[in-house]
């Protein structure tokens, strides 16, 4: 009796330990069951030699086989002649009824259980060469737009998106707002990007790139740090170096996010990047268009590749070694990056080159004949900077760097007006840090949607007129209607003066980029986008943080918008080698124009912007065009 009581605890143990186990171990047991009940009638049908009636009696084997097909057939029995092996396979065959029916459940639950589980999407992805992308932002969608052009050359892409949200909802909404994916596959994933088991379900080992968005909430960047700390610190991580692009909101947190991620990861500074963008649009009209187009793939990139004919040249001559695309600057072995370096610098075999480029198949050395025309070069001359009078309405948390960057560009004696009515406005504006004593600052408490009040401020008597959005103490649609309304208030002001107002606004979401341009504005920063366009890019171009770092810095090699009448003659057609080779002779690299005509189409709204024109062919120019140019001031 304890020794059955034993094996019953034990085959109640076991079975137990099965149903948590799942259905696989559930299987087995009844497949235990199945082959003793079948063992067991054949062993009795063998024993006792009960055969059908009229037919020889059935040896072990032979039992056997007539056991199981009763098992896995209830039809069987029927054909059985004889009672007394009518009850022996009867019973059997209530015995496989049973077995067959659990096996059906059993099966039935672990299907539901796995679609379930598929549903909730807390399955393990199998891809490889995927691009992952961990968090949720408004920002995830033009992510993921750029990455579906990036691929379109791939066989087989995918991108694996990873965040505290349902499975079900996230393919919905990007359904709803991404337009078509090509062949690029979205595979959806809930989870906790923070945490090692979670991640381990997008299989970052074998992935491309990682993407690492900057979550809602109140401390995100605690959230990106944990999330690059998770990846890079993971005990079972692959050898080799990651490429992690993270986007970090508050500068004063990059240093840490350096230090966890080291030199696997490229940081994208989102509000310096804004502020450094919006900065350098006010003092140049379109030249947000230009980092548009450097940062879209669906036009010219910035490509860093090896180019081992460029070996034993100078810079200067390497510069104008290229006519599908343009050389721009260098990177060492260590991934130091060097814009614009001097043009005697001779290229070393272990240098990477910096060119912007359609595509990289495009990037090819050679020429099918360079046309200067040397008598229409002209020498540079020497501009005195003026103070400037600078007018922001509205602001956020970008507003002091905004400040910050002016400081660093203008002349002695300027003025910067802030004007908005925010909580603690004047507080803070009394705190705001300056670069030296060329900027002098103001406050005005105001409503900058109400005509009135901006009528008050002498709108026309400033140089340049930035508008922010109220992003901090408003959603973004809200924040960029109230920016809206005040452009148009601003339209009406220099409509009345008879002038044209120098204006840059900050727009938060793209789709309200076209509704502004009936404001005439001089130009738009899209913040979301141009933050998305820069982790995409980085995602895939592992040199491309340090590049804009060095572009956007004022002691850097920095673009420039100026007429392209002080560097070539322009009373007759001209192709892009002569202003190219203009540009060179000064130290600096052309690298487009902007050409406005009144019948050109502008589908990528870049106000009349082109980079890497191709250099061999003559355009003629009117005083009012632009050359861009890499200088260094």
């Amino acid at each position: 009796m304890k020794k059955r009581d034993s094996l019953g605890t034990r085959l109640r143990y076991g079975f137990d330990k099965s149903m948590a186990a799942g259905p696989i171990a559930l299987i087995g047991w009844l497949a235990v069951v199945s082959l003793l009940i079948i063992i067991a009638a054949a062993g009795f049908l063998a024993v006792t030699r009960i055969a059908p009636e009229g037919g020889e009696p059935l040896n072990f084997f032979e039992a056997f086989w007539e056991a199981l097909m009763r098992t896995l057939d209830s039809g069987t029995m029927g054909g059985d002649t004889g009672w007394a092996f009518r009850l022996v396979m009867l019973l059997v065959t209530l015995a496989g009824i049973f077995v067959v029916s659990a096996l059906i459940g059993v099966l039935s639950a672990g299907v539901d259980s796995k679609l379930d589980e598929l549903r909730k999407g807390r399955s393990r992805v199998l891809e490889t060469d995927h691009t992952i992308i961990l968090n949720w932002s408004p920002s995830i969608f033009d992510v993921i737009s750029e990455l579906v052009i990036a691929n379109a050359s791939r066989r087989r892409p995918r991108i694996v998106i990873m965040a505290n949200m349902d499975k079900v909802e996230m393919e919905d909404e990007i359904a709803a707002k991404v337009g078509k994916l090509g062949n690029t596959r979205i595979i959806c994933r809930s989870g906790d990007p923070t945490d090692l088991y979670d991640l381990a379900i997008v299989n970052p080992q074998t992935s491309r790139s990682v993407i690492v968005l900057s979550p809602d909430g109140d401390d995100p960047d605690s959230q990106v740090i944990k999330t690059v700390l998770a990846l890079v610190n993971d005990p079972n991580r692959r050898t080799d170096p990651y490429n992690i692009a993270a986007e970090i909101r508050d500068g004063k947190n990059a240093e840490v996010a350096r230090v966890v991620g080291g030199a696997e990861v490229q940081l994208v500074l989102a509000d310096q990047l804004i502020s450094r963008i919006v900065v350098h649009s006010s003092r140049q009209s379109g030249l947000s268009g230009v980092y548009s187009e450097l940062l879209d793939f669906d036009g010219c990139e910035i490509y860093t590749t090896e180019q081992p004919e460029l070996t034993g040249k100078t810079f200067g001559e390497a510069v104008m070694a290229y006519e599908h695309c343009a050389l721009i600057g260098l990177c060492d072995q260590k991934g130091r990056v060097s814009l614009n370096p001097p043009s005697d610098l001779v290229i070393g075999k272990d240098m990477r080159a910096i060119i912007i480029a359609e595509d990289d198949a495009a990037i090819k050395l050679g020429s099918t004949g360079i046309k200067i025309d040397a008598a229409a070069i002209r020498g540079p001359r020497s501009v005195e900077a003026k103070p400037e009078r600078m007018l922001i309405l509205g602001w956020n948390r970008r507003g002091p760097i905004i400040t910050y960057e002016l400081s660093r560009y203008v002349a002695p004696g300027s003025i910067l007006t802030i004007a908005a009515d925010t909580p603690g406005l004047e507080r803070e504006v009394a705190g705001l840090p300056v670069a030296g004593d060329n900027l002098s600052v103001d406050c005005h408490i105001t409503d900058t949607s109400s005509s009135t009040a901006l009528e008050s401020l002498d709108v026309p008597s400033y140089d340049h007129v930035l508008v922010l959005g109220y992003s901090e103490t408003m959603a973004a649609q809200p924040a960029d209607t109230r920016t809206l309304v005040t452009l148009l208030h601003l339209r009406k002001i220099a409509d009345d003066a008879g002038l044209h107002i120098s204006i840059v606004s900050e727009m938060i979401d793209v789709r309200n980029r076209e509704l502004a341009a009936v404001t005439k504005a001089d130009d738009f920063v899209v913040s979301n986008r141009l933050v998305s366009l820069m982790l995409s890019q980085s995602s895939e171009n592992p040199y491309l943080a340090g590049i804009f770092d060095d572009l956007l810095d004022e002691e850097g090699s920095e673009i420039y918008m100026r007429p392209v009448a002080d560097y070539v003659a322009i009373d007759r057609p001209l192709t892009f080698w002569t202003i190219a080779e203009s540009a060179r002779l000064r130290g600096e690299i052309a690298i487009g124009h902007r050409r406005i005509r009144a019948g050109d189409t502008d589908q990528r709204a870049l106000g009349g912007v082109t980079v890497n024109p191709l250099k061999s062919e003559a355009l003629t120019f009117l005083p009012e065009d632009r050359i861009i140019v890499l200088a260094r001031d």
